[in-house]
């Protein structure tokens, strides 16, 4: 999905390819030829509905926030109850076997999605508003970051929801959990021609607002430095404290098998007070600060 979000040495990453998607024009329905993806299964429409189960909190993929093109996104502490309506759209062959933000490799025939802010992984039943057709798909990916589209299908689940032409549909996002009961949906047929052009989504509807600290998430720190060399390190550290920045720290961490010296200020237990520390690094100069979850 350039590294959008800041977070060194820890296992939360969107990567630079999600940022690089658009699907404005119509989709094709067939793999493009000289691709190293495989073709469609036959049976493509018979692969059945993700089933959803009781899974921890990813440890990758649910930073308290992040930033995409400037605009922050906070991660929901929990997903029950979510349901939301606006455009969804499908990423494929270009994406294929990339990693997720959930550090998975990503399938685009397997029933699975992309949403912004949900905590993942997590489940949902995505209903096209276009024809009633219904899927349930794991969530376990970052995006989509296109317009005001709020959730980004597998193509299989796009297929199932006959919107693979269209490239993008109105739905209805609502989070299910183990045992929940989901709607029928009408027999899948691949698509033929392009429907009508639908009438725009209405706006999103949220039920229950979740707060913005996601619970598990033990500290957030701000990482002012690695260093090779501990004096640099050590000299960091004092300079910070003389600035009046009282959470300055140094520790010891190792990366390809050598010790390397961070600097980190913290912890926070608020995102507000991360952004204000964080904005008196920048005046200190230190440019190149980011965000550090332990």
């Amino acid at each position: 999905m350039v590294a959008i979000l800041c977070i060194a040495l820890t296992g939360c990453s969107l990567t630079h390819r999600r940022h690089e998607r658009s699907s404005g024009s119509a989709a094709p329905t067939t793999v493009p030829s000289g691709t190293a993806v495989p073709a469609p299964p036959a049976d493509v429409l018979n692969i059945p509905d993700a089933v959803p189960r009781a899974e921890p909190r990813g440890t990758r993929g649910n930073p308290p926030f992040y930033e995409v093109f400037g605009k922050r996104y906070r991660v929901m502490a929990t997903s029950e109850g979510w349901v939301e309506r606006g455009t969804a759209s499908w990423y494929g062959p270009g994406f294929h076997a990339a990693s997720t933000s959930l550090g998975e490799p990503y399938d685009m025939y397997a029933m699975t999605a992309a949403h912004k802010t949900l905590p993942i992984p997590c489940y949902a039943e995505v209903t096209n508003l276009r024809n009633g057709r219904k899927v349930v798909v794991r969530i376990n990916d970052r995006g989509p970051f296109v317009g005001e589209r709020i959730i980004d299908l597998s193509y299989t689940a796009a297929a199932k929801l006959d919107m693979l032409l269209q490239g993008t549909a109105p739905v209805e996002v609502r989070v299910i959990g183990p045992g929940s009961p989901t709607g029928s949906a009408a027999p899948p047929v691949m698509p033929t021609a392009p429907n009508p052009p639908a009438p725009p989504p209405p706006a999103v509807t949220v039920v229950n607002a979740p707060a913005a600290k996601p619970p598990g998430v033990t500290a957030m720190f701000i990482q002012a430095g690695v260093f090779s060399d501990h004096e640099n390190a050590r000299r960091r550290v004092e300079s910070l404290l003389a600035a009046g920045i009282e959470l300055a720290s140094l520790d010891e961490v190792s990366r390809d098998e050598k010790a390397l010296h961070r600097v980190r200020v913290g912890p926070f237990a608020t995102v507000e007070e991360f952004d204000l520390n964080m904005a008196r690094l920048k005046k200190l100069g230190i440019n190149d600060a980011r965000l550090l979850i332990e």
